[in-house]
């Protein structure tokens, strides 16, 4: 559902930005604004600024900013929309409510009352651990060097030896048989009814992004089949949807996330301090995955165990992950089996240089595939290199391909040129595939001046919006059409319109932008640095050097892209832009 600007401004206006993000980071006050460690990427110097005049935030870091929808959007993985409805209930603004057709809200109800048990059931599991009861379960966690704090934070609880303790709990509060039974957490039988799907279990709750409790998982403490159990499907729970541990991960300042093959992997890495690990839900890693850690990063490391499962199933996973522009590297686990025993046996520190030494996903690939091959025939080890060469074809850039050539060449020994050879043969074999044309490369001169004409765009719109009365001076010289980027252009027309109207709105010009990326970008327009000078003269000196050189490119860009019109109508046109540079020359622009 779209909402009326009024509407998006009104909320926007009353979740002042310094106060919303105050509740998730640390801000200090210097000078007009206010500074902190960037929630986005890990930063030991604050270089994190909000605004409460322009209600914008912009990191000088990592580049990321916007206003409060945008903060919000990124932080908690929200749509436009969604951000939109939490930061109206936050400050009790009613928004037009969605007309549902009857079916729709019968599937609205469920899923919210199957949501509310599954809360009461993860509460019921965790005081069923802290009971004389549960000292099994709670002796297990802590002979698995968990800690209280732990166990808090990720709602460890224990389903007891009795099989229907937690159907009888929920019919007591007043349950039906057919609501519980779309909740995953029972099983159905003929002759014995209705009984738990979870007894004499540790369990683990799994939550959703947003820490709604969404299915269980549940261990055997000694021996017993399966190992491991979880909820089916449920109309909350989508396996290949959802990903163990991203409700703390997501929120994590790492730019990578860890990806684990269990439960326990994911906990003991939290505790350890990694806290960015996830891991899937009792099914192999699919194309959902993937598509769910695309919007928080894109490079994994993965930590499966180190086994042939294990090494088999990242086999898997890297083409998945590939696929949606992810960068995978391998951790090696060995001699340990997987994360929780590595971090028992040689500790965080250790685990860190792990993580520093992971192996490209590439050369993890062609591990594996070598374990195919007698490398000490020579038969067999050319055959090897004959399908190394296949996997190589496989990247689309000549740079990509000669790099991995070199690496192939350095890590089996062999000669560069003679592998690189072979390459290009088994190419040509293989389709004709010939040396591509190489592009010719520009010239540094034109892609300084193009950085030059965008960068001059980006501080005169910043200055635009903190001179006051900069606009009155400029207007009969400088407009919209002189801006030559589409988006610059965009911003310059809602921007020029606001100071014609002497109401400067920062945060609202971002509101007419959905896309977080574009958010990033008008944040980064307003907020464009400039060379510091020291002294008012010099100031107004580089500004009346950007305006001229904001105008002499608009001049060069029109030129150099006439319309197939009125020409001559054009060519007046540039005429009277020489003649306008001119009168600029001369124009002195004060800052008082």
């Amino acid at each position: 559902m779209f909402y009326p600007e009024d509407l998006v401004e009104e909320i926007r206006v009353k979740n002042d930005v310094v106060d919303v993000l105050s509740s998730y980071i640390k801000l200090k006050r210097k000078g007009s604004s206010y500074f902190g460690l960037c929630p986005f990427h890990n930063e030991k110097s604050p270089s994190f600024s909000v605004s409460p005049g322009k209600q914008m935030y912009y990191c000088f870091g990592c580049g990321a900013g916007g206003n409060v929808f945008t903060f919000i959007m990124e932080y908690e993985n929200y749509t436009f929309q969604e951000a939109i409805k939490y930061l109206a209930d936050r400050v009790g603004v009613e928004l037009p409510e969605v007309e549902f057709s009857k079916e729709a809200k019968e599937q609205a109800d469920l899923k919210s009352k199957i949501l509310e048990i599954n809360k009461l059931a993860a509460q019921y599991f965790y005081m069923q651990l802290k009971n004389d009861s549960g000292k099994i379960a709670y002796d297990y966690l802590k002979n698995r060097d968990l800690t209280d704090e732990t166990m808090k934070r990720f709602g460890l609880g224990y389903s007891s030896k009795y099989s229907n303790n937690l159907y009888q709990y929920f019919k007591n509060k007043g349950y039906s048989d057919e609501i519980l039974k779309q909740t995953g957490l029972f099983n159905i039988d003929e002759k014995k009814g209705v009984y738990d799907k979870f007894w004499n279990r540790v369990i683990f709750p799994i939550m959703d992004v947003n820490n709604r409790v969404i299915g269980f998982g549940g261990r055997v403490m000694g021996d017993g089949s399966p190992k491991y159990l979880n909820s089916p499907e449920t109309k909350v729970f989508d396996k290949s949807r959802n990903l163990y541990g991203l409700n703390f991960a997501r929120t994590s300042r790492k730019n990578h996330l860890l990806l684990c093959e269990g439960y326990m992997d994911v906990i003991a890495l939290h505790q350890a301090g990694f806290t960015n690990a996830v891991a899937s839900l009792g099914t192999a890693f699919t194309q959902g995955h993937a598509n769910l850690i695309k919007r928080y990063t894109d490079q994994v490391y993965i930590t499966y165990d180190s086994d042939g499962a294990g090494r088999n199933a990242a086999v898997r996973a890297i083409p998945i992950l590939k696929d949606v522009g992810i960068t995978v590297k391998i951790i090696n686990m060995q001699p340990y089996k997987d994360p929780d025993e590595f971090i028992k046996n040689l500790g965080k520190e250790a685990f860190e240089e792990r993580i520093e030494h992971a192996i490209n996903s590439f050369m993890f690939e062609l591990e594996i595939m070598e374990q195919e091959y007698d490398m000490k025939d020579p038969e067999s080890k050319t055959k090897f290199f004959g399908e190394v060469a296949k996997k190589i074809l496989e990247f689309p850039e000549d740079l990509t391909r000669d790099n991995y050539i070199q690496a192939v060449a350095e890590t089996y020994h062999v000669g560069y040129d003679n592998f690189r050879q072979l390459v290009n043969r088994v190419g040509i074999r293989l389709g004709g595939i010939s040396p591509r044309e190489k592009a010719k490369p520009v010239k540094n001169s034109i892609q300084s001046k193009d950085g030059g004409m965008k960068e001059s765009q980006r501080i005169l719109i910043t200055y635009l919006i903190e001179e006051e009365g900069l606009y009155d001076k400029i207007k009969d010289y400088i407009t919209p059409d002189d801006f030559t980027e589409d988006l610059y252009y965009t911003v310059a027309c809602i921007l020029f319109e606001q100071l014609k109207k002497g109401e400067v709105n920062p945060a609202k010009i971002i509101n007419h932008f959905t896309d977080e990326e574009e958010h990033k970008q008008v944040a980064g327009l307003f907020n464009t640095k400039p060379k510091a000078v020291e002294t008012k003269g010099d100031k107004e000196k580089a500004l009346h050097e950007t305006i001229v050189r904001v105008k002499e490119n608009s001049l060069i860009y029109k030129s150099s892209n006439l319309s197939s019109g009125d020409i001559v109508a054009e060519m007046q046109r540039l005429t009277e832009g020489k003649k306008m540079i001119e009168r600029l020359r001369t124009l002195h622009i004060s800052l008082d």
